[in-house]
């Protein structure tokens, strides 16, 4: 049975000053750009749909994007990162807030959570080591995260990165995974 209502409220559905009301009556709680009902616990698919909220479902989030919709990290990060796969033909966008890139992407990297695409724990883990810009405590903690969440472990990361020849900064994610604690 189809949802009456999109898991996270916002303008279109109810207009603003509503859902401030809703939420001093206590029917909502608010969630990132919107609103939730009160009786919804906050998972993965809610993120989701809060992370595409007005963007073209071809785009599909990844990276620190995808980490906090897994629940890996606790706060949003801009800029927003999203990646479209090479036959998506999306337009460059010029926000200093949405990062996109075209990648290769196998079915196998990608989880459906509701209607929206996002990269599996163990590919985001795979795209952090190897394109963070910096690898502070924060990513190091969001690495071990996504292992628990997607039971996965450095070997996995391993076996992912040499199942391509030609893989970006390979040499990068192996040092950067090195110091990571497996999950039990």
């Amino acid at each position: 049975m189809p949802r009456a209502l999109p898991l996270v409220l916002a303008e279109p559905e109810l207009p603003h000053p509503e859902l401030l009301a809703a939420r001093l009556d206590g029917e909502v709680f608010a969630f990132a750009s919107g609103f939730c009902p009160i009786d919804e616990i906050v998972q993965p698919a809610h993120r989701a749909y809060v992370a595409m909220m007005g963007l073209p479902p071809r785009l599909i989030p990844e990276q620190l994007n995808a980490a906090w919709i897994w629940g890996a990290l606790d706060l949003r990060q801009e800029p927003h990162q999203f990646c479209v796969r090479l036959d998506a033909r999306v337009g460059h966008t010029s926000s200093r807030a949405i990062h996109v890139r075209e990648v290769v992407l196998d079915d196998s990297d990608v989880a459906e959570l509701g209607d929206v695409a996002v990269t599996t724990p163990l590919r985001t883990a795979v795209d952090i080591a190897r394109f963070s810009s910096r690898w502070t405590e924060r990513e190091r903690t969001t690495l071990e995260r996504l292992m628990a969440i997607g039971r996965f472990d450095r070997a996995d990361i391993e076996r992912h990165l040499d199942a391509r020849n030609k893989l970006p900064a390979k040499r990068l994610a192996r040092r950067r995974i090195r110091g990571l604690t497996d999950s039990d």
